[in-house]
């Protein structure tokens, strides 16, 4: 089955007590747009991003999540989630994005996208659910979604197809990031040498490890 977009979403200014950036807003929650959506090298056109010191850049341009996981979510909490509710750009149908390998590169609409990093749960997230337990939840589940770095500019939409154009020989994902880097610390070494990795989450693993750059 090839994957698709299920849904686009953008991102409406949330003022809140929860919201992290020092203004108190946030751009956590997330609206499908009614149509196609420009991709900028910044991320999606019309997206509010709150907390630029920790969300937005070019290794998180975009963050995807699987419509998939939302499903497990929306079970184990006996509620409705909408697309956009973990506060993704992209909502995925049919793609596995925990196993997605870091610097996969995705054609989705006229944009080429790359797989950079998983994203790490907040009090932001927690805050927007209610859920005070939920970062302790997400990181046990270890379904983070992905985020993306923009390698070509262009326009996606609900329904374009998701094809993975490029998938890296050293077969780090998404997933095993996540783990490493949260619960399981013996899997640290295995992102040593995985290039299309953030050099930020580099200089992590070498200073929990005790390694000193070559």
């Amino acid at each position: 089955m090839t994957g698709r977009l299920a849904a686009v979403n953008l991102g409406v200014v949330t003022e809140a007590e929860w919201a992290g950036d020092p203004s108190g807003r946030s751009g956590i929650d997330k609206r499908p747009a009614d149509g196609p959506v420009a991709v900028r090298f910044a991320g999606l056109a019309g997206d509010f991003i709150g907390e630029l010191a920790h969300h937005g850049g070019p290794d998180q341009a975009v963050y995807a999540y699987a419509e998939e996981d939302a499903g497990w979510w929306a079970a184990e909490l006996g509620r409705s989630l909408r697309p956009g509710a973990f506060g993704e750009n992209l909502t995925t149908y049919a793609v596995d994005v925990t196993g997605a390998v870091i610097g996969e590169r995705w054609a989705v609409g006229t944009a080429l996208l790359e797989v950079t990093k998983p994203r790490t749960p907040c009090t932001t997230f927690a805050g927007y659910w209610g859920r005070p337990d939920l970062i302790k939840r997400f990181t046990v589940r270890a379904a983070p979604g992905a985020y993306l770095r923009v390698l070509r500019e262009g326009e996606v939409g609900a329904g374009d197809p998701v094809e993975v154009v490029d998938r890296p020989a050293h077969g780090v994902t998404i997933g095993q990031v996540f783990r490493a880097t949260t619960r399981e610390p013996e899997l640290l070494p295995g992102l040593l040498d995985v290039p299309e990795l953030p050099e930020a989450i580099r200089e992590k693993v070498r200073r929990r490890l005790g390694v000193t750059p070559a």
